[in-house]
C-alpha cells in the first residue's frame, strides 16, 4: 500500500500536550493513529504557560469546583507517572490591606483546596502571621502586609519534555508522528470524515491519508483547521493572551514561589523560581491576530515588572534585566463579552456534526488535566468507531523517562565525563532515558565528550535527539530537546558545536548548516525584549 493510501482509525491534528496525550492513549488502546503537526511538537500554548501542574486555586472564585477537583486528582496522577518531570512546589500568598481577597477568604479557599485534594502527595496549607512571613521572606514588601498563606502545588520545568514523552510512548505503541506537516484539507464523503490532506513544509511533499475519525487538537488554531473542511463551522475559540518574563535571581528574591494579587487590576500572578531563574507571569488579554508572531507587548512587560518591584522592593527590575519573554494564547471557548478571567478553563470535547461524522474539536484544556481529557476523548472516539476499546491505561502506565532513574544516575556518573550539575541536568531533562544516552556515548566514543566547559552537556544528546526524538531542525534540538534555549543566555555559546554535531548526523552541507544556525539565532532573538 502506498503512503498516500495508508489508513488510520484516528488522525490527531496538533502535537501540543492535548494532541500528544490523545495519541498516546489511542495507541495504547490499539488504535492506528497518525499525528499531524504544522510545526515542531510543543511550539505554542503548551510551551508558553506558567509551567505549573496545579489545581487552579483561583477557579474556586468562579465556583468551578469540578474543575479544581479534577485538576487536583490529575496532579496526583502526574506525580506518579511523570515523577522525573513533575515536582512539588511550595507557594506563598501574601495578603495586603485593601486587597480584594482578605485573610478569611484566602483561608476558606485553602481549606476547600485541601478538602478537594483527597489522597494528595503534598502537605496541606498553612496560615502565617505578618511577622512569620517576613522572617521567612525578608525581601517581601512589609508595608500593609496583614498575613500570608502557604500551600503546595507542583511544577514542571520543561513542558516540552512531557509532550515529547507522550509522543515517544505513542510512537512505541505504533503511532505515526509527522511534524512540520500542515493540514490542507479535511475531506468529507457521504456526511462523514474520509481523509486528511497535508503538506510537509520542509520538503514540499504532499500526502493524503484515510482516517475514520479526526481529532482537531490545534489549540488556538482550531478554527483555522476547521476551515480546511468543505463546510463552515461557527467560531469556537476566543483566545486570551498570556505573557511571561524571565529574569535572574534578584535582590530580595523569594525562596518559594509567590502567588500575588496585582495592585493594578486585582488579577493574581506568579513569581516562580524556575530553571535557576525566575519566571514571572501571567497576563490575560483577549487576542485576535497572528499567533505565530505572538510576543509580549511593552505594556505587559511593564505591568509584570511594576508588580514584581512593588512586592519585592529591592528587586528594582527593569527591561534590561529580562533575559527573554514569551507569550501564548489560551484556546478558550469563544465568548463575546465578560472578563477574560471568568471564561471557563474547563475543556470541551465537541463533535463537529455540522462538518461531518467523525470530526471532533478540542476546546480549552489545562496542562494539568491533559491526560484525563485524552481519556475522555478516546472514549468518545471508540463510540464513533463503533468499537469496544480496552480500558484506558494512561493513569497508571509510567511515561518513558519515569523508569530506571537510579540506573540512569549510575550510568551517567560512571562515564566520568559530566560534573554533578551535569548529571542532575540530564536526569531533569531525560529521566531514566538518560541511560540510553550514556549507552550511545559509550558505544560511539566521538559522542562521549562534554561539549561545554562546565561538563553539563554531552555530544551524545544531539545524536540521541535526532535518532530517537523526532527532531527535524537545529532549533528543535536546542529549544525543545536539550532544553538549553531556556537558560539565561539561551544556550548561545553552544550553538556552533551543536550545529556541527547535527550536520554530521543529518548530512547537511555547509550552506544548510549555516541556514539552520541562522534560523536558530533568529528564533532566540525573537524572544528578546527590546523597548
Amino acid at each position: 500500500m502506498s503512503e498516500e493510501k495508508q489508513t488510520y482509525d484516528l488522525a490527531v491534528i496538533g502535537a501540543g500536550l492535548n494532541g500528544a496525550g490523545i495519541a498516546r492513549d489511542a495507541a495504547l488502546r490499539g488504535l492506528r493513529v497518525i499525528v499531524i503537526e504544522q510545526y515542531d511538537m510543543c511550539t505554542a500554548t503548551s510551551a508558553w504557560s506558567s509551567r505549573l501542574i496545579h489545581g487552579g486555586l483561583r477557579y474556586l472564585e468562579y465556583a468551578e469546583i469540578g474543575l479544581v477537583h479534577e485538576s487536583l486528582r490529575e496532579r496526583i496522577t502526574l506525580r506518579k507517572i511523570a515523577a522525573h518531570l513533575v515536582h512539588p512546589l511550595r507557594i506563598c500568598i501574601p495578603i495586603y490591606k485593601g486587597a480584594k481577597r482578605g485573610p478569611l477568604l484566602i483561608r476558606l479557599g485553602m481549606i476547600t483546596y485541601d478538602m478537594l485534594s483527597v489522597g494528595k502527595t503534598v502537605p496541606g496549607h498553612q496560615m502565617l502571621s505578618r511577622d512569620e512571613m517576613l522572617d521567612e521572606e525578608p525581601g517581601l514588601a512589609s508595608e500593609g502586609l496583614r498575613a500570608a498563606a502557604r500551600y503546595y502545588d507542583a511544577q514542571i520545568r520543561f513542558t516540552e519534555r512531557l509532550v515529547l514523552e507522550n509522543l515517544v510512548a505513542a510512537r512505541a505503541a505504533g503511532a505515526d508522528i509527522r511534524t512540520y506537516c500542515k493540514v490542507d484539507a479535511i475531506n468529507i464523503d457521504a456526511g462523514a470524515v474520509r481523509s486528511v490532506g497535508f503538506t510537509d513544509t520542509l520538503t514540499g511533499q504532499q500526502h493524503e491519508v484515510e482516517a475514520r475519525v479526526v481529532v482537531n487538537a490545534g489549540g488556538p488554531w482550531v478554527d483555522e483547521v476547521l476551515e480546511s473542511a468543505p463546510k463552515k463551522s461557527p467560531q469556537l475559540i476566543g483566545g486570551t493572551k498570556g505573557s511571561h518574563i524571565i529574569v535572574s535571581p534578584f535582590e530580595g528574591a523569594p525562596r518559594d514561589a509567590f502567588y500575588v494579587e496585582a495592585a493594578a487590576d486585582g488579577r493574581p500572578f506568579f513569581i516562580i523560581p524556575w530553571n535557576g531563574l525566575y519566571l514571572i507571569g501571567t497576563t490575560d488579554i483577549r487576542f485576535e491576530g497572528d499567533i505565530a508572531a505572538l510576543r509580549a507587548s511593552q505594556e505587559e512587560v511593564e505591568y509584570l515588572l511594576n508588580e514584581t518591584n512593588r512586592v519585592f522592593p529591592k528587586a528594582d527590575l527593569g527591561a534590561e534585566d529580562i533575559h527573554y519573554a514569551y507569550s501564548g494564547v489560551r484556546p478558550l471557548p469563544y465568548q463575546e463579552k465578560g472578563p477574560e478571567s471568568a471564561i471557563t478553563r474547563k475543556h470541551i470535547i465537541k463533535e463537529n456534526q455540522d462538518i461531518g461524522r467523525g470530526m471532533i474539536s478540542i476546546i480549552g484544556g489545562k496542562l494539568t488535566t491533559y491526560r484525563n481529557l485524552a481519556e475522555q476523548t478516546i472514549d468518545k472516539v471508540g463510540k464513533l468507531l463503533g468499537r469496544r476499546l480496552p480500558g484506558c491505561r494512561t493513569h497508571d502506565t509510567l511515561l518513558p523517562g519515569a523508569y530506571r532513574l537510579d540506573e540512569a544516575r549510575d550510568a551517567l556518573e560512571a562515564m566520568g565525563v559530566l560534573t554533578q550539575p551535569g548529571v542532575e541536568r540530564m536526569l531533569a531533562v531525560y529521566g531514566g532515558r538518560a541511560s540510553n544516552i550514556a549507552e550511545l556515548a559509550n558505544a560511539e566514543p566521538a559522542l562521549g565528550q562534554a561539549i561545554d566547559a562546565n561538563g553539563t552537556v554531552l555530544a551524545a544528546e544531539v545524536a540521541f535527539a535526532i535518532r530517537e526524538e523526532l527532531v527535524r531542525t537545529l532549533t528543535d534540538i536546542v529549544f525543545r530537546r536539550l532544553m538549553l534555549g531556556f537558560g539565561a543566555d539561551q544556550g548561545r555559546g553552544l550553538y556552533a558545536a551543536i550545529a556541527d554535531l547535527a550536520a554530521a548526523e543529518f548530512g547537511w552541507t555547509d550552506a544548510e548548516r549555516q541556514a539552520q544556525l541562522d534560523e536558530l539565532v533568529a528564533y532566540g532573538d525573537s524572544f528578546r525584549v527590546r523597548y
